[in-house]
């Protein structure tokens, strides 16, 4: 079956996205107050998956692959949690530690900062217990596995992108996420990369903490410091596109490209209805939670795992938006 929906995926999209799990998938429909989920407890291998969040979009995502890779292999349980905000590390380390002490197999952690992670997480490797992480790399000594993106060269293609649409003699802002994060990091990068290659000023970069409010505040900031110059906002997520493209409309600045990363279908639809968010760096939370779950199952029944398992991205326009969207409706499907 997955080989089958990779195949359609082939043939829908113009740049592919390489599926490798053909269950059914939502975007939860209110997730704004949403802190923890579980799927049923009578399988023979128990995988707790602790994420960022679950209230956002990308991670509900995420959330699916992971219950549609427990729905298609046989006996294993996944329990998936996550903190109401990926700014709460106090309470992801909880729930980390909660996990453990539960009595888990193995455990996937996507953390919201790695050191703290790290501490939590030394415990199941001290005890044995497969560590892996998905979206963002724990790095801790021991650690199976790593499921995600390069953040660094994904957003290094956002930036050429809109490089390409505003001209090399541009100016950019960076709206980055939260403070110390490493995929927050390595996406700014990855952007300051493409800008310092096509020689584009970076004028600033502030952090809009992963969310639409904080990205708004931001940019507000960032047009009063820089009024009429901006030309590109390059963004640590599609929550921060839009906060950008709020306080765009707000102050009538219409003339800008802005950029968002993650690819969900909120910032797609904006894309095609002619918004000022014009590109969105789209990854494939879906594949990743199910590939990541996967790797656990492996893992605890002694299987060979790549430390390293890549999930390849693309650049969603207004070209593409649309075969994007038709690729999210077929997992639902």
């Amino acid at each position: 079956m997955k080989k089958l929906f990779a195949l359609s995926l082939a043939l829908v999209m113009t740049l592919s996205l390489a599926a490798c799990g053909g269950k059914k998938t939502e975007a939860p429909a209110d997730t704004e107050n949403k802190t923890e989920t579980e799927t049923p407890t009578t399988g023979d291998v128990k995988v707790a998956v602790v994420l960022k969040t679950l209230a956002s979009e990308y991670w509900g995502y995420v959330e699916a692959g992971c219950k549609a890779a427990a729905d298609d292999l046989r006996d294993v349980d996944v329990v998936v949690v996550g903190p109401g905000a990926e700014s709460d590390i106090e309470g992801q380390v909880s729930m980390i530690e909660q996990q453990i002490g539960a009595g888990c197999d193995a455990i996937v952690c996507a953390p919201n900062d790695a050191g703290a992670a790290q501490g939590a997480l030394q415990a199941a490797i001290d005890a044995g217990i497969p560590v892996l992480a998905v979206d963002t790399n724990v790095g801790i000594a021991g650690q199976t596995s790593f499921v995600g993106t390069s953040n660094v060269d994904a957003a290094y293609e956002g930036g050429k992108w809109a490089i390409e649409q505003a001209g090399t003699d541009a100016k950019a802002v960076i709206i980055y996420g939260q403070e110390g994060d490493n995929t927050s990091n390595m996406r700014m990068e990855g952007y300051e990369k493409a800008c310092t290659e096509a020689g584009v000023e970076v004028l600033a970069k502030l952090s809009g903490n992963n969310l639409t409010d904080g990205a708004t505040k931001a940019m507000e900031d960032l047009l009063s410091a820089y009024p009429d110059q901006i030309d590109i906002v390059l963004c640590h997520n599609d929550d921060t596109a839009i906060g950008a493209m709020n306080a765009c409309k707000s102050a009538g600045v219409s003339d800008i490209t802005i950029v968002g990363f993650d690819g969900n279908a909120s910032a797609v639809k904006l894309i095609l209805d002619g918004e000022l968010v014009k590109a969105t760096v789209a990854q494939q939370p879906y594949e990743m939670g199910y590939q990541v779950v996967e790797a656990a199952v492996k893992a605890v029944k002694g299987e060979s795992v790549d430390e390293v398992i890549n999930a390849p991205v693309q650049v969603v326009t207004a070209e593409n938006g649309q075969a994007y969207l038709d690729n999210l409706e077929a997992m639902k499907g």
